[in-house]
């Protein structure tokens, strides 16, 4: 008892690789099952399971995600006893108020305050009105100089937002039970880093009765398999081996050291990404849910266009919904159209982070897609060398923009561009790649695993499910032994987190 209560003091036993999340799942996985056949029981159950992980992971910041239940719960309910376009408005208005308001307030009041400073060349003392409301009226002890980032308020918020709009639109009835509607919110799965779940695709599967067959057993086995292999072989070790330190210190590496760091950040981000992503759909599904893809081989993509429809599928999705359409898609002209897109990749890289840096790289972004969409007006569909070309161009563009992703500072950003322009040294490429050989082999091995024939991916998941059960055992077993064995000694958080 002394352990499990020592284990549960940990703040990181609710990451994905910890063994201690394996243990909470595992009795949350038991009480599922034996609550199958209680629909509302059971998901009371989850519900209060997904509120104790978010407070976890969260801390008392989980009274935001109860806030946020219980203001859209609340206005899906009046949109649909109220048929006035003008009181409908209203209360899309008040929710997108409210959520944008908090996610603006814990999110960007950072960053307004250092472009307010820089502008009126004064300094602004932070003070957190939040933090200091609680400790008068509650007697808590939050610190009010500084105002702390909830984890997942970012991809919660945008659920219930477009919860709401879809309520408003009528796509969607709301929700009667504010316990099923608070479920939807807060399912632990992808509540820290998505995907970005909405509510016409889940809601439904609350009503459905448990059924689980042994194929979609093993494939969230695999799923979860697949996921821990990205994340804590791949992702962390090139993490940990060369990424950070390139990035912390460019000054101290050649330009080719750079670039090779540069590629290796580009395959660590969609390992780790995609790899909590999996992690997750194989959690979902082995509860009785099925979350949407969010990743499809972006590395693959032949065009910036169709890399936005293979990345982040459910942040892509929801931009196009509820910004791009909105703003007149490509409905209003071409002129019309470059500008939407420019706007929702701006907002699409300040929805990443509170910087400069986030909003560059989102208008590269908008500006790749923009040359996209006048360049496709101008080249014909059946030229030959079209496919290698695109996939070309546009998997080093989106590498490339990934620098500005990862840096700390514009001043190491200056740095890196320096340094593969004036430091390349490519005399000393064969002594770089001779002193990494184990790296060198897993970034190429995490390359040509993602760049493999769909054909042959689909063929081998299912072999591996139809496969004897001892094999499958066996396998699992090995994997997972392999994966703790070879990880690295500290757990890394995903990246995804501070999103």
């Amino acid at each position: 008892m002394e352990f499990i209560k020592e284990l549960l003091a940990q703040s990181d036993i609710f990451l994905f690789t910890h063994i201690g999340f394996w243990l909470f799942f595992g009795a949350i996985l038991i009480f599922n099952f034996i609550l199958y056949k209680k629909r509302i029981v059971r998901i009371a159950f989850l519900l209060m399971a997904s509120l104790f992980f978010y407070y976890k992971t969260g801390g008392y910041f989980f009274s935001l995600l109860i806030i946020s239940t219980i203001v859209d719960y609340s206005i899906g309910r009046a949109l649909h006893y109220n048929s006035r376009k003008a009181i409908r408005r209203l209360l899309v208005g008040i929710s997108l108020i409210i959520n944008l308001g908090v996610l603006g307030y814990f999110k960007y009041t950072y960053f307004l305050i250092d472009v307010f400073e820089q502008f009126y060349a004064t300094d602004i003392k932070t003070y957190d009105f939040l933090a200091a409301f609680s400790n008068n009226l509650f007697g808590t002890s939050f610190n009010i100089d500084k105002i702390i980032l909830p984890v997942g308020i970012s991809f919660f918020t945008f659920q219930t937002i477009s919860y709401t709009i879809d309520v408003y639109r009528k796509e969607l009835k709301p929700v009667t039970n504010i316990v099923d509607f608070g479920f939807y919110v807060s399912f632990f799965p992808q509540l820290i880093a998505g995907p970005i779940v909405r509510a016409k695709h889940f809601i439904p599967q609350i009503y459905k009765q448990l059924v689980l067959s042994e194929k979609w057993i093993w494939w969230s086995i695999l799923l979860i398999i697949g996921g821990l292999f990205k994340k804590m072989l791949i992702s962390d070790f090139l993490s940990v081996n060369l990424v950070d330190r390139v990035f912390e210190h460019p000054i101290s590496y050649s330009g080719f050291e750079i670039i090779l760091a540069i590629y290796a950040y580009t395959l660590q981000i969609y390992c780790d990404f995609s790899g909590y992503t999996d992690i997750a759909l194989g959690v979902a599904l082995l509860l009785g849910f099925r979350l949407p893809k969010n990743f499809n081989h972006p590395y693959k993509a032949i065009s910036l266009s169709d890399f936005w429809r293979r990345w982040h599928m459910s942040l892509s999705s929801w931009l196009r919904d509820y910004l791009y359409i909105p703003l007149g898609g490509n409905r209003k002209g071409n002129l019309r159209t470059l500008i939407n897109l420019m706007l929702t990749m701006l907002l699409g890289g300040l929805w990443h982070g509170a910087a400069l840096k986030y909003i560059v790289w989102g208008g590269l972004h908008g500006f790749g897609l923009m040359m996209n969409r006048l360049i496709n007006g101008f080249i014909k569909k059946d030229y030959l060398l079209l496919k290698p070309i695109g996939w070309f161009i546009t998997f080093n563009f989106v590498a490339f923009t990934w620098i500005i992703f990862r840096v700390d500072s514009l001043h190491n950003l200056q740095i890196i561009l320096d340094r593969i322009h004036r430091a390349f040294m490519p005399f000393s490429m064969w002594a770089v790649l001779s002193s990494i050989p184990y790296l060198l082999a897993l970034l190429l091995i995490g390359y040509l695993l993602h760049w493999l024939p769909e054909r042959f991916l689909k063929r081998s998941k299912i072999r591996f499910i139809k496969a004897p059960l001892l094999v499958k055992i066996i396998f699992t077993s090995i994997t997972l032994y392999l994966i703790y064995t070879l990880h690295q000694s500290t757990l890394l958080p995903f990246i995804y987190f501070r999103f």
